[in-house]
């Protein structure tokens, strides 16, 4: 029997009593939905999946996108996220992977910076270390609710420009190839999304480079204080993995 246990009193929810190995059938797979809708992290414990039965649970909640070229699993469904080298080592600081998992540490929302940006993500965790590698998630619906309406109302019909190479430079310079900066230009992304009934949602996160109207001097404190807002602690719940932990996150309301 399905079971949601809420993890905080604003969002994310444990879901247990279900094994996604097998096949999950019609009714369950419309109570998953609704509580991805209201709860936007769930944590599904003791799931010990392969690639293709995560594949087959995500293709349940809609079509996949293909994992971006230039990353680990290029042109499949999965991206794999490792510290580990070709040979079984420690990758270097300076490798590639370990630069994008890095620049992954900043608060995002995952493929923003694609013209139809993700819908979800589902991350299982096969290795693990004995220590860290906690997974932060902020609510953006709430952080949009403690606005001000008079600055709610002055957000809503804002376009925010995400920029992918933009926000890899950050982290190191030469993270991003000319090659994949062509492949990822710049994106119109609107500020505020209303698409969910159970309310609307700040997108901004670590792509987001500017917004359009304003100029950079005045754009880029309105995203930081934005973006300090919702990550304040109250509005944020920490992940800490287990070995076979899945976890499902609403990239359009948790960054």
């Amino acid at each position: 029997m399905l079971e949601t246990t809420p993890l905080t009193p604003i969002f994310g929810a444990r879901i247990t009593g279900l094994d996604i190995a097998r096949s999950v059938d019609m009714t369950t797979m419309a109570a998953l939905r609704y509580a991805f809708d209201r709860y936007s992290v769930l944590v599904f414990p003791d799931q010990r999946l392969d690639d293709a039965a995560q594949i087959a649970f995500s293709e349940g909640f809609g079509q996949l996108e293909r994992t971006r070229p230039g990353a680990p699993g290029a042109g499949s469904a999965v991206i794999i996220l490792s510290n580990i080298g070709p040979a079984g080592e420690i990758a270097l600081p300076t490798d590639k992977q370990l630069l994008n998992n890095k620049a992954n540490r900043l608060w995002h929302h995952a493929s923003s910076f694609k013209p139809v940006p993700a819908r979800a993500s589902l991350l299982s965790a096969r290795e693990i270390p004995a220590a860290g590698g906690d997974t932060q998630f902020a609510s953006m619906r709430a952080a949009f609710a403690a606005l001000d309406p008079a600055e709610q109302t002055a957000l809503r019909g804002r376009v925010a420009i995400h920029d992918f190479g933009w926000s890899r430079s950050r982290v190191d310079a030469a993270l991003v190839s000319e090659v994949e900066r062509t492949q990822h230009p710049p994106v119109r992304q609107a500020l505020v999304l209303d698409e969910n009934l159970h309310g609307p949602a700040l997108y901004l996160g670590a792509h987001a480079r500017s917004i359009e109207g304003m100029d950079e001097a005045e754009a880029r404190p309105l995203i930081d204080r934005l973006m300090a807002l919702a990550t304040q602690p109250a509005f944020t719940h920490a992940h800490r993995w287990r070995p076979h932990d899945l976890v499902m996150w609403d990239t359009r309301r948790a960054s």
